[in-house]
């Protein structure tokens, strides 16, 4: 996925555009970025595409994920033993995969699941799926920004001073607060509504999804508990975008744009 960005700037390379899709013979289309995003996002993911529900729609983080583990509780010390096992960790594989997953601007954000998948993920030849996750990062990565907000918990490398894997996200990290992982949302709804469209490899793609948000606890920028209320949170944007109906339809026309090609 090339060199990471920083996180301020994560998005300000992608290319707006609106794709005019043909499906079921009627036209889909998208805007090309929601003025009304809350501030949070714009400052992570400048320039990111609208999502599908409203804010009113997204779940709320605060009132679903209980507070973050306190300092000296059992729940804390796992954290921190988690923590500690994944800043001795050597195997540089790994490592580098985590920071590919730290990546979510598009099209790098597909390489995290077309490791996998048997039909990859791009804008010329999967356009309804590759529309979809560009919508759906915001709906996943908004509804962890109530808890965020209001529990501003301190990163990893922000206690143990140990190093992270995109250095040049410090800043912007250190101003993000880390409960519940936001990435790790992102990739869980990610892995959820991929199983869905590819349900003959729906183990690997959970798997890998898994693995996503563990890239947070090998980058040291998030505690274990972050990463854990980070999937709750992916999945609870997941069952609230099969309530919406623009959603279904782009999903029902994605799962024909995949059947086509495997026909092909």
């Amino acid at each position: 996925m090339k060199k990471v960005y920083n996180k301020l700037q994560l998005l300000t390379a992608i290319v707006l555009s609106v794709l005019m899709l043909s499906c079921t013979q009627q036209t889909v289309t998208h805007q090309q970025v929601d003025t009304s995003l809350s501030k949070e996002i714009k400052e992570i993911s400048p320039g990111i595409l609208e999502g599908y529900l409203s804010k009113e729609e997204i779940p709320n983080s605060l009132k679903l994920v209980p507070p973050p583990p306190e300092e000296g509780s059992a729940a804390f010390l796992l954290d921190q033993e988690i923590a500690a096992k994944y800043v001795a960790l050597e195997d540089e594989d790994r490592k580098e995969q985590a920071t590919k997953d730290a990546i979510l601007a598009f099209p790098e954000a597909t390489e995290a699941f077309n490791m996998v998948l048997d039909i990859k993920i791009s804008e010329e030849t999967t356009p309804h799926l590759y529309m979809i996750l560009r919508r759906t990062l915001a709906d996943a990565g908004l509804s962890t920004y109530g808890a965020k907000n209001h529990y501003q918990r301190m990163r990893p490398f922000m206690v143990n001073n140990a190093p992270i894997c995109t250095p040049e996200e410090e800043d912007g990290l250190r101003k993000d607060g880390s409960y519940p992982s936001g990435h790790t949302a992102i990739g869980w709804a990610w892995a959820l509504i991929l199983a869905e469209v590819f349900p003959e490899q729906a183990d690997v793609i959970l798997e890998r999804g898994k693995e996503f948000g563990i890239s947070r606890n090998v980058c040291n920028v998030h505690w274990h508990s972050d990463v854990v209320y980070g999937r709750m949170m992916g999945a609870a944007a997941v069952a609230m975008l099969h309530s919406n109906s623009d959603f279904l339809i782009d999903l029902e026309a994605t799962k024909e744009e995949i059947e086509l090609l495997r026909m092909k």
